[in-house]
């Protein structure tokens, strides 16, 4: 009798009444068919959330390989304009 009153504790009386009325609504045959349906439901949205994670972390890595990319482009181009410094410099000093 105290776990009955316990749980009816911890769902309330308004989920109680939630629960009859889904079942004067839909009767009881209907019931599995909607819970059938609310499962599938679930399962395309999980889907749906774990491609669009995907999607995500793919664009992150990209976007993260353009800007190494980028950084050492703009190193290499640092190191040949001062590779060209140096040969203009000796050079001049060898005129």
């Amino acid at each position: 009798m105290n776990t009955t009153l316990l749980f009816l504790n911890a769902i309330g009386p308004e989920m109680i009444l939630v629960f009859f009325a889904i079942l004067l609504l839909f009767g009881g045959k209907k019931i599995p068919e909607l819970m059938r349906g609310i499962g599938k439901g679930i399962r395309e949205f999980n889907t749906a959330k774990g491609s669009l994670e995907k999607e995500l972390k793919d664009g992150m890595k990209e976007e993260e390989q353009r800007e190494k990319d980028a950084r050492e482009l703009r190193e290499l181009r640092e190191r040949e304009a001062r590779r060209e410094r140096e040969e203009s410099f000796i050079t001049r000093d060898n005129d």
